[in-house]
């Protein structure tokens, strides 16, 4: 049978079957792999169409060729040799025999190849037949393996803070890294074959603990935990572990991988932040020194510039208490807010109870970040804070760059917010926290609605010795901490004085707490000062922390304290004593700290005497007294006030004032001001707007009138003449007390102010229509 690829009947035995001939034909015609006949001085008789594409040479390119063509030139000068030693002992050489062989295409390419030698005789004629196979991919993927393992190597010896190691199925050492050698202290020589427990406390050792961990580890496929180590020198060391069973093909058990990770600072810093938050809890009944303190550890723990802790609202479903911790690096802020839990990331890690990045919000879908308004928090992550199986919040940490964290700084921040939790939990630190974050909103509000005055201590405009005499009882007494009372006229600048003696004292980094005792019904003023409970009374449909609660280590100034009903003057001076409150409707006593100041345009003294204050209270009270001067004892000081509220008023209104005329200074200076100071400023800002140019233009027809009856007031005491002063705008107003252009308005005073100085100077509403 003849045949393109070379004759092959002198291949098949003369007494084959012809089925057997046909079989051997096509299998030469169909193998992958190129199938070459030789003879033994090594020409080509055959080959299979398989060569053709694998070397790129035509049939009539091989026939009757040397073999020596499809050999690289630098092996072809040794070829001839090793071929005629085949041939003096010929026998069959199986494939992967571990030779580095390779072919040589026509091109001039070189691949890697494997071959298969087997003598053939026929008709008493011996040939060689030539297996040859193509093994690039095996050797490419050999290469890549080694590179792996090679890479693999380096990255395990690289691993300087990873003990990273191999046991064998009973537990001995198997392989070792130098991260394990830095980590542990033996060296490779010295721990080699040696059982993992050496590495356990004796303690552990004696529990069965490390066999425990291995048949665990052979069961589930892992094992994880946390504990005390022991090194080579004896010390002991926080250990994170992870053992992962190791299993052929077949599922036979072949040996375990362990991880060790040194968690000692860690370890040690979670005891520190237990240890001062214990204190904290403790030592400090303020929640404020809790928060400091949690803020501290935190950032000890995990270096960021925004933290906050949400707590769950034990009264509402829906709703969380956010309580944000004071900022790193910053001044302390106590900034709060009640969060709902739905749609919120804080409400999302309350309900999963897992952590939340800020990266993972769009695919949690828990809404936009709460704290948005806080400028330039980049990163961040939420924890449930976990008290034993209960989440009663979550606790956020943020940072102004990115990334930040990343899953150890979570397993950090998990491990801290369990220990946070339990503080929380101790000593009621939960609900301390829930009602700072009340009183912080009554704070707020007050402070919304008593807005601080638009003077301080270093713009008291004066240069009288009266004025100056005031200054300086206020620079002594403010570092004191004693209790001031304030004596002087309506207008004089009383609560000014008080602001002055608490910006200047230890206390002006808290709150300033102001109660007008007269501006208040008598009926809501009890609750005003003291809070309430919820239900107290008919109205009281919530709780409320009172003035003094508010003002806890700060100050309270209490105007007008002459108008304080006797009936609350005892319970007052109590607090003052005793230093400790009770809520309307309560029966806790609330602690608290209060540098009191109080004023009064009252004659205290004769109030005693008439049973409409108590004596105790006013001695109380009288630890330090500083009267102001009235304005008209202080002439001197009227054209510096003059000049300071034309020009306040005027910026203000974009006004271009830039002269006053002697003419109206004179008058300024002339009139008693029965309202002081604000009575001035008033009329001031009045004649302000009533100016069209660069000229100041007064409503001088007033003062003008005045004077006219100067011969008669001039016999008349102080209190006859601010009746007839308040008469007269009284008559100007047309009867009209309050509102826009009414008496109160003129006069620079409170309607309620006013209302009380009516009842006082004895004017009945027929005295003035």
């Amino acid at each position: 049978m003849k045949h393109p690829a070379g004759k092959l009947e002198s291949l098949a035995p003369k007494d084959a079957s012809e089925h057997a001939h046909a079989l051997f034909e096509k299998l030469f015609l169909a193998s992958p792999d190129a199938i070459i006949v030789t003879t033994v001085d090594g020409h080509i008789s055959a080959a299979s169409p398989a060569t053709e594409r694998l070397f790129g040479y035509s049939q009539s390119e091989l026939i009757g060729n040397l073999v020596e063509i499809l050999i690289p030139e630098r092996f072809r000068g040794r070829h001839p040799q090793l071929r005629g030693a085949y041939v003096a002992a010929p026998g069959v050489r199986s494939m992967g025999t571990g030779l580095e062989l390779y072919g040589l295409r026509k091109d001039g390419t070189e691949f890697p190849v494997d071959i298969m030698l087997s003598p053939v005789e026929a008709g008493g004629d011996h040939s060689i037949l030539t297996v040859v196979r193509d093994v690039t991919e095996r050797k490419q993927a050999e290469t890549a393996l080694r590179h792996s393992e090679e890479r693999f190597r380096l990255l395990v010896e690289g691993a300087i803070d990873y003990a990273i190691f191999m046991l064998d199925p009973q537990g001995r050492v198997a392989t070792w890294n130098s991260g394990a050698e830095r980590i542990k202290g033996y060296t490779a020589d010295e721990i080699l074959g040696q059982h993992f427990s050496k590495f356990y406390p004796q303690e552990s050792v004696e529990r069965g603990k490390p066999q425990h961990e291995l048949e665990v580890a052979a069961a589930e496929g892992r094992f994880e935990d946390e504990g005390w180590r022991i090194r080579k020198d004896g010390s002991r060391f926080w250990a994170n572990v992870i053992i992962t069973a190791l299993r052929a093909q077949d599922g036979q058990l072949i040996g375990f991988s362990k991880v060790t990770r040194d968690f000692t600072d860690r370890k040690r810093a979670e005891e520190s932040l237990v240890l001062e938050l214990g204190r904290a809890v403790l030592a400090n009944p303020d929640i404020r020194q809790m928060l400091s303190a949690i803020e501290a550890s935190l950032q000890r723990l995990i270096p960021h510039d925004y933290a906050a802790i949400a707590l769950y609202d034990l009264s509402s479903a829906h709703e969380l208490h956010m309580q944000e911790l004071p900022s790193a690096g910053g001044p302390a802020s106590y900034q709060e807010g009640i969060l709902p839990i739905k749609g919120t990331p804080e409400g999302w890690v309350l309900i999963n109870q897992e952590p939340l990045l800020m990266s993972q919000l769009d695919s949690k879908n828990a809404g936009r970040a709460t704290f948005q308004w806080k400028a330039g928090v980049k990163a961040g992550c939420w924890v449930p804070l976990d008290c034993r199986g209960e989440v009663i919040g979550t606790l956020f940490v943020g940072s102004r760059r990115q990334p930040a964290f990343d899953q150890r700084h979570i397993e950090m921040l998990l491990q801290a917010a369990s220990q946070i939790a339990g503080t929380i939990k101790i000593d009621h630190g939960y609900r301390r926290i829930v009602q700072l974050s009340s009183k912080l909103k009554e704070e707020k509000r007050y402070l919304e609605e008593e807005l601080r005055t638009e003077y301080n201590f270093e713009e008291i405009v004066g240069e009288s010795h009266g004025l100056k005499t005031v200054l300086k009882q206020v620079e002594t007494v403010a570092p004191t901490g004693a209790t001031v009372l304030i004596l002087g006229e309506t207008g004089t600048g009383k609560e000014l004085i008080a602001r002055s003696i608490h910006t200047i004292s230890p206390r002006r980094d808290r709150t300033f707490v102001k109660l007008n005792c007269s501006a208040i019904p008598l009926g809501l003023l009890e609750s005003e000062l003291f809070g309430h409970e919820k239900g107290a009374f008919t109205g009281a449909i919530s709780q409320r922390i009172g003035r003094l609660e508010l003002a806890h280590m700060g100050t309270l100034f209490l105007d007008e304290i002459g108008d304080l009903p006797l009936e609350l003057q005892p319970k007052l001076l109590r607090a003052l004593q005793e230093k400790e409150i009770e809520r309307l409707g309560g029966r806790k006593a609330i602690a608290v700290d209060v540098r009191l100041i109080a004023a009064t345009n009252r004659d205290l003294a004769r109030m005693i005497k008439t049973g409409e204050f108590r004596s105790d209270l006013y001695y109380r009270l009288r630890v330090f007294p500083i009267t102001i001067p009235p304005l008209r004892v202080r002439t001197s000081d009227i054209p510096l006030l003059v000049r300071y509220f034309v020009n306040k008023h005027a910026r203000r209104m974009n006004k271009p004032i830039q002269e006053i005329p002697e003419q109206t200074m004179s008058a300024l200076v002339a009139w008693p001001w029965p309202g002081n100071v604000r009575e001035l400023e008033n009329f001031i800002e009045r004649a302000v707007i009533l100016t069209p140019g660069s000229t100041l233009r007064a409503p001088l027809a007033e003062l003008e009138k005045v004077e006219e009856e100067s011969a008669t007031m001039s016999d008349l005491n102080f209190h006859a003449a601010e009746r007839e002063h308040i008469l007269r705008v009284l008559r100007e107003a047309k009867g009209m007390i309050g509102g826009s252009g009414g008496a109160a308005e003129k006069l620079g005073l409170k309607r309620t102010t006013l209302n009380s100085k009516l009842r006082k100077l004895g004017i009945e509403r027929s005295d003035y229509l």
